[in-house]
């Protein structure tokens, strides 16, 4: 192994061994500005490494030689070679003596926690094909063999994502020549991180509590301070929205926060702890003046070194009883970075480049909406559905991953972000934005102080090289794939995705979800006012139909259809959307169908109808079971619509209120035939966490110990009742790491989203082949042992 280059020492001549990121950091350090230490395992590293792979994939084996001339149009062979390259880098093993001479390098800063960062340099590329923030993220591990053996594979691995692979091509560049160093770091506790942004027309500091990993997950909304680039004048400042911090191992931030449980929070199980922010904390800002005035003087010096545009990353570590304001990172000099000016939370991937449309007061429905802009709004309100097909993107002020918008955004595959604070004041309608809805980040094109050549090339640059694959695969699926015995279905409400979506490798439709399926055909009214205008028949003909476009298109797939979870009594659509919006607690569920049944039993008469036009694949989903007593009112009522006179049809419950915990034996005897969790709702009942909360949905969410103890514990149930169990809510689209405990668990049958099908197939195969390989192992051994 060449020897490590140390940053105090990289020369002009090591920039493409270390790459653009660490050669700058090393030019500002050199020149007397303070800047984390740290090393940098070279490119060559990587080059050597990729060639003594000794893959028998001929796809593999050309590493890193390969120029990989993949059709990028195809999603499916793009994710299958994506992941392949991955999986080999990831399962090989880094030589011991390069492990040994990193680990004995980063001992000397005596931390138990290390940042590797991905350090670039493209040769012979173009200015367009130099802004690729974003495209490769951070590793944080423990100091120790394994842990950074691990780190350093899932940084290079992060060269072979399927967005990297797609810009590469797109971009006209080769894996040849791209040089991939790794800039090895310590990390220690901080009172504050974040960035400062300048250029000519002004300065923007943005802050929080503890790291700055909180920024660049999208997990807090920093405080702000314009800055008088002339002065060093504070002209305003914003307080943000900061309920969590990160820290190293188990030192929380100062008398700031208290510790959530890793399995929580903690991604990827790191040397990292995520701490909550005491409430009083909150409403303060995170810097000091004194830190803040250090800042100030820190970026009047660079401008002497970077010009009057440049960004750096900025922490102020504790150290012991005293701290120190260090520089972590510095965009470079001749690169303009867009600049984010708001940030909430990804609830749908994708980029998009668009006008903005605001809407301040979502009461007052526009009839139709421009094509392909970019809504902004306080809320959507799921009778808003029919409007967003024309949409390219959406931003939110409420709402949290689990929230109608973040729902209706994927299964429509809109990007979307949501919770972000004051976006229809931030934003004006015709404002031109590139909205990230995997970074929950939204930039603003025509930015003060740039000249309209540099507007118009960076306008091209996001449209020319998107980072991220179209939503849905352009080819129908292969026959490549790994066999799976869990099934995959997928959750669905919208016709106009019946095409695109029954190609899938998918096993039918777990989730139909009626609620926002009917809208398309309820012009504005709710069902009652149909029934009690004498429209009935009418109605019931439209609904037959809708339904009958499902369950034609993946017969002999079975369809979940799972009946409305409205209330049944308020006289208009917009009146029960906007309760049902507002309160998860209200007369939801089967609870309203003991109420007022005519419309539960108008459904049953269209899944009868569905029955009758020779379709036996569709199955009926009760959603939001409170008691027993109401799942025999709504059986009955099957019953008596004669559904179960077809032999197939199956009637399950959501199992997504808690009592489902203590009654699911009874429900059983009652006739349940399978349940369905609901992770979205069981998450918020369990914890007391409204969905439409972001930031407190963020912290509260799907990984909690209690609410995956709780599906444990129901797929368990389920296993001793001889009954299936699927699951159904966002948690397994959103968390992938859930699926492997799932799977573990037993469970039967997951159901995702149309643009998380492809990557839960893949875990799924994967989880099941490492259950095959370990109970393989324990076989072996036992047999060894007997043998002996």
């Amino acid at each position: 192994m060449d020897k490590l280059y140390w940053l105090d020492q990289i020369k002009l001549q090591d920039r493409a061994k270390v790459g653009n990121k660490a050669f700058y950091l090393s030019r500002i350090m050199q020149r007397g500005y303070p800047v984390v230490p740290g090393f940098v395992v070279s490119a060559e590293i990587l080059r050597e490494f990729l060639e003594n792979l000794n893959s028998s994939e001929s796809l593999v084996a050309d590493l890193p030689h390969s120029s990989l001339h993949l059709d990028v149009a195809n999603w499916r062979q793009l994710q299958q070679v994506a992941g392949r390259l991955r999986q080999e880098i990831l399962t090989a093993t880094v030589p011991q003596d390069w492990v040994n001479t990193i680990f004995q390098a980063a001992r000397e800063w005596q931390t138990g926690c290390l940042i590797l960062r991905p350090t670039l340099a493209v040769s012979n590329a173009t200015p367009s094909m130099k802004n690729i923030s974003g495209l490769l993220e951070s590793v944080f591990c423990r100091c120790e063999p394994e842990a950074i053996a691990f780190a350093l594979k899932r940084t290079w691995s992060q060269i072979f994502r399927a967005r990297s692979l797609l810009y590469w091509q797109r971009a006209g560049i080769n894996l040849q020549q791209i040089s991939l160093a790794v800039l090895v770091q310590p990390v220690e506790n901080a009172i504050a991180s974040g960035l400062l942004s300048a250029n000519s027309s002004g300065w923007e500091i943005e802050a929080t509590w503890g790291l700055g990993i909180a920024i660049a997950l999208g997990e807090v909304q920093p405080d702000v301070y314009y800055i008088q680039q002339a002065t060093g004048v504070v002209l305003e400042q914003q307080l943000g929205n900061k309920m969590l911090a990160y820290g190293v191992d188990d030192a929380a931030p100062e008398a700031l926060s208290q510790p959530v449980p890793k399995s929580a929070l903690t991604p990827d199980h790191t040397c990292l702890n995520t701490y909550l922010i005491q409430e009083a904390q909150q409403k303060q800002y995170a810097l000091q003046e004194e830190y803040l005035q250090q800042i100030i003087a820190l970026g009047t010096q660079l401008v002497s070194e970077l010009g009057k545009s440049f960004t750096i990353k900025w922490t102020i570590a504790r150290q012991n009883t005293s701290s120190k304001l260090y520089i972590t990172q510095v965009s470079s000099p001749h690169v303009i970075h867009h600049r984010h000016f708001i940030r909430g939370i990804g609830a749908a991937g994708g980029r998009v480049v668009a006008n903005a449309l605001v809407i301040n007061n979502p009461q007052h429905k526009p009839e139709q909406l421009p094509k392909g802009v970019i809504l902004v709004i306080a809320a959507i309100a799921p009778d808003w559905l029919p409007l967003l097909h024309q949409v390219g993107g959406i931003v939110t002020e409420q709402g949290g991953l689990t929230s109608h918008a973040a729902i209706l955004a994927r299964e429509l595959g809109i990007a979307a972000v949501v919770n972000v604070t004051s976006a229809t004041s931030l934003i004006q309608t015709g404002e031109r934005l590139l909205l990230d809805g995997d970074r929950g980040e939204v930039y603003r094109i025509k930015g003060e102080g740039e000249s309209g050549r540099e507007k118009e090339m960076e306008r091209k640059k996001v449209a020319e090289n998107p980072l991220l694959p179209p939503i849905f695969p352009s080819r129908p699926v292969t026959s490549r794939l790994p066999m799976i015995a869990t099934q995959l279905l997928v959750n669905l409400s919208q016709s106009s995705l019946i095409e695109q979506v029954q190609s899938f490798p998918v096993d039918g439709v777990g989730l139909l979800r009626s609620e926002l399926m009917v809208l398309n055909i309820l012009s504005g009214q709710h069902p009652n006012s149909w029934i009690l205008g004498g429209r009935q028949a009418e109605l019931l003909e439209l609904w037959s139909e809708q339904i009958i476009q499902f369950a034609r298109a993946f017969a002999p797939r079975p369809v979940f259809y799972r009946s409305l979870d409205w209330p049944q009594d308020l006289p208009s659509l917009s009146d029960n959307l906007q309760s049902a919006t507002q309160s998860m607690l209200g007369e939801r569920g089967t609870f309203s169908y003991l109420r007022n049944p005519a419309v539960f039993e108008l459904e049953l008469q269209a899944l009868a109808t569905v029955q009758q036009a020779g379709y036996s694949n569709v199955n009926l989903l009760l959603p939001f079971v409170r008691t027993v007593e109401e799942f025999v009112f709504c059986r009955r009522k099957v019953e008596e619509a004669l559904l179960t006179e077809v032999s197939q049809f199956q009637l399950w419950m959501m199992a997504e209120v808690p009592s489902v915990l203590f009654l699911l034996p009874e429900y059983v005897k009652a006739g349940a035939a399978g349940i369905s969790i609901g992770t979205n709702d069981l998450t918020q009942l369990l914890l007391g966490v409204d969905r439409e909360q972001g930031q407190l949905g963020k912290v509260f969410n799907e990984r909690h110990p209690a609410v995956m103890s709780a599906i444990a514990q129901l797929i368990q149930m389920a296993k001793s009742a001889d009954i299936p169990c699927s699951i159904c809510g966002q948690a397994p689209a959103i968390y992938p790491e859930i699926i492997d405990k799932l799977v573990e668990w037993g469970i039967t049958s997951i159901s995702v989203e149309p643009e998380a099908v492809e990557r839960t197939y893949q875990a799924i195969a994967r989880a099941e082949q490492r259950i095959i390989l370990a109970a393989a192992r324990r076989e072996l051994k036992e047999g060894k042992s007997n043998f002996i």
